[in-house]
C-alpha cells in the first residue's frame, strides 16, 4: 500500500501552508494532493501558487495530484477548474461531477474524490469509461463496498481509503463558521483562519458532536485505521489517505509508514473507525483478532 497526503481542508496563513508542504515533501509519502477543496474565498494561495508548489514537490520525486472544489457555485470557480484541468502535467482529483465532465471532454485521466458519491459498480464502471483511474472511497464506505465491487468481477481502478484525520462529512452553500460567529457569508472576514483545525461543535450537554470548517462539516473525532493495516491490505486497498492536521503530522505519517512497511498494526491514536466495519462512524471498534 502507498501513503497519500490528502488536500488541506483548513484555511491557514500563506507562510504556514508553504512551511507545511516544505516539510511534507520530505516525509515518507508516495502521493501529495494539493489545492482548495472547501471554499473558493480562501486565497492565501492562488491557483498559480498551487501549480508552482506542485512542480516543486514533484521535482523532489513525489506524485502530485491537484484537487478541485467539492461544491462549485460560480462561473469564476468553473474558470479555476478549467485552469486546473489544463495544467498539462498533473492529474486532477475531481470532487464534483462538473470536474468529471470537464476532464472527460478533454480526454484526461483523473482521480475520483470522496465526494463523488459512487455507491455501486455501475456508476463506478461508467466513471472508469470516462477516465477515472483511482477512486477515493466516500467517508462512510468501508470493507463491505470493496467486497461488493470485487464480487461483480469488473476491472477496478486503484482504491484509496481515508485512514487518518477528520472526515469531510458534508458541504453547504451556507458558511457554518460565519453563522456560528454571527457574520454574513459574504462578509465573513475569513474568520475560519482563526481555527487551524476547525471550530468544535458540541451538543447542549457539552459532548463533542461535529467540527465546523467554513462551508464544510467534519467529524469531531479523528478517524484512525492504523490498527486495521493488515485487514486493509488484505481487502485490496491500494492507497491510504492521511488528512493534514495542525500538529503532529510528521509523527502521524511516520507511524503509518512503519505500519504499512511492516504490515503490523500500531496502537490507535484517533478515536473513530466505525465506518470501516459498517457501523456508526463515530464509534471506535476493536479489530477482530
Amino acid at each position: 500500500m502507498r501513503l497519500t497526503l490528502g488536500p488541506l481542508q483548513y484555511f491557514w496563513p500563506r507562510d504556514r501552508i508553504l512551511a507545511f508542504y516544505a516539510g511534507a515533501a520530505r516525509w515518507p509519502l508516495d502521493v501529495i494532493y494539493l489545492g482548495e477543496t472547501v471554499c473558493s474565498k480562501r486565497r492565501e494561495l492562488r491557483t498559480g501558487d498551487w501549480l508552482q508548489l506542485a512542480a516543486e514537490i514533484a521535482d523532489q520525486g513525489r506524485e502530485v495530484v491537484l484537487s478541485s472544489l467539492a461544491l462549485l457555485e460560480a462561473e469564476s470557480e468553473l474558470a479555476t477548474l478549467e485552469r486546473l484541468a489544463d495544467n498539462g502535467r498533473f492529474r486532477v482529483e475531481a470532487n464534483d461531477m462538473s470536474a468529471v465532465q470537464l476532464l472527460r471532454q478533454r480526454g484526461l485521466p483523473f482521480v475520483g474524490g470522496p465526494t463523488l458519491n459512487v455507491y455501486n459498480h455501475v456508476a463506478l464502471q461508467l466513471l472508469c469509461e470516462d477516465g477515472l483511474e483511482r477512486l477515493v472511497l466516500g467517508v462512510e464506505q468501508g470493507r463491505a463496498v470493496i467486497d461488493e465491487f470485487r464480487a461483480t468481477g469488473i476491472k477496478l481502478p486503484e482504491l484509496e481509503l481515508i485512514a487518518w484525520g477528520r472526515l469531510p462529512l458534508a458541504f453547504s452553500a451556507r458558511c457554518f463558521t460565519a453563522r456560528a460567529l454571527d457574520l454574513a457569508k459574504d462578509d465573513c472576514g475569513f474568520r475560519c483562519i482563526d481555527y487551524p483545525d476547525g471550530l468544535p461543535l458540541e451538543t447542549r450537554e457539552g459532548e463533542p458532536l461535529l467540527t465546523v470548517n467554513g462551508v464544510q462539516v467534519q467529524s469531531s473525532g479523528l478517524c484512525d485505521l492504523g490498527p486495521e493495516i493488515a485487514e486493509l491490505d488484505a481487502a485490496g486497498v491500494d492507497l491510504l489517505r492521511i488528512y493534514p492536521q495542525a500538529e503532529g503530522m510528521a509523527e502521524t505519517v511516520s507511524r503509518f509508514r512503519e505500519a504499512v512497511d511492516s504490515k503490523t498494526a500500531r496502537p490507535r491514536v484517533g478515536s473513530t473507525n466505525g465506518y470501516w466495519y459498517g457501523a456508526p462512524g463515530v464509534g471506535g471498534i476493536n479489530p477482530p483478532r
